[in-house]
């Protein structure tokens, strides 16, 4: 966790269901830094168009990450380090984080399609529907070597993930 550790900003990052906010509720705890839940800081056309089954364009999702990126500079420019739940399914939206904070390291917690969808269709009064798993895959483009990024196995526990992360 030597890298993560010393990051001002982690962004727990992923398809839907792969377990962003139990991650990083779990690692803002363990760091002692915010958590910041993504999903509460879309606006309410966005989380109607989700519920629909209507999945976000690059323009809906440019004022929601500007939200996040807010947030993450807020809170270490009150000296706390910040955990954010976030998707940051593309480069180019990891991209736009890193203008709020250009030290962002990104967990990507990597999980596969039957998972994904799995976990999403058993989920309990969230906006997300399954239906919408397929085309999260579909934007998604894994952080390349060159990002501030570590990958873990996201089908592995909390507490595992937490394990695997400190060694």
């Amino acid at each position: 966790m030597s890298d993560l550790r010393t990051a001002p900003a982690i962004v727990v990052m992923g398809v839907a269901g792969c377990g962003k906010t139990a991650v990083g509720e779990a690692l803002a705890k363990a760091l002692d830094a915010e958590f910041i839940e993504g999903d509460r800081l879309h606006p309410p056309e966005n989380v109607a168009r989700m519920a629909r089954g209507e999945p976000l364009t690059d323009a809906l999702r440019e004022g929601w990450l500007d939200a996040i990126g807010e947030r993450i500079a807020t809170s270490i420019a009150d000296g706390r380090k910040a955990v954010a739940a976030c998707s940051a399914l593309k480069r180019a939206y990891r991209d736009r984080l890193n203008r709020f904070c250009p030290d962002i390291v990104f967990l990507y917690l990597k999980i596969d399609r039957e998972t994904a969808w799995r976990r999403v269709a058993s989920r309990k009064g969230h906006f997300m529907p399954a239906s919408l798993v397929d085309s999260q895959f579909s934007t998604l483009e894994e952080p390349a070597a060159d990002e501030r990024a570590v990958t873990v196995d996201g089908t592995r526990t909390v507490a595992g993930i937490l394990q695997e992360i400190a060694d």
